[in-house]
């Protein structure tokens, strides 16, 4: 009996073992710096053209600093989502991680994701219901922490600190 034990308890260490290198073996491997390169250089570009944007909206077409601001960041969502409707942001989030999300382009990317995934669902149910499954945390808690910040605002300006 304490001999099929012992086999049974070999057995399981073996088993465990090859589970582990199995997972060793396809567990993906990244480098931090590299990575974070990337995000720098992928959310710079989405910056450099957002200031482009701005340039040209302001010394080309004569627009005052908040109108171009303002038509700057409507750009910027457009081609975000219809470069995620053509298939093409995810890709680029594959490659720049932080680097696409992070920016307004992120923004407009994770709502227009949530649509083209839920669309077969249909309009109310699916679009309508899940559109904000993943911006609204983000709309939640933002609009929260701006509150909260007013509110702090408020009383450093009633105790004559702000």
């Amino acid at each position: 009996m304490t001999q099929k034990k012992r086999q049974t308890g070999t057995e399981q260490q073996k088993k465990e073992q090859d589970y582990r290198e199995h997972v060793e073996r396809v567990t993906p491997r990244y480098s931090l710096p590299y990575r974070m390169c990337k995000a720098f250089v992928l959310g710079g570009l989405i910056c450099v053209l957002g200031q482009a944007v701005l340039h040209v909206a302001t010394q080309k077409l004569g627009l005052d600093r908040e109108t171009a601001a303002a038509w700057c960041s409507m750009l910027l969502v457009l081609v975000s989502a219809l470069l995620t409707g053509l298939n093409i942001y995810p890709k680029l989030v594959v490659w720049g991680g932080a680097g696409a999300l992070v920016p307004i382009t992120g923004f407009a990317n994770s709502v227009a994701s949530a649509a083209i995934e839920y669309r077969k669902e249909g309009q109310v149910f699916g679009v309508g219901s899940k559109i904000f499954t993943i911006a609204g945390p983000v709309i939640l808690f933002g609009v929260f922490t701006s509150w909260a910040l007013g509110i702090v605002c408020w009383i450093g300006s009633l105790i004559g600190i702000m």
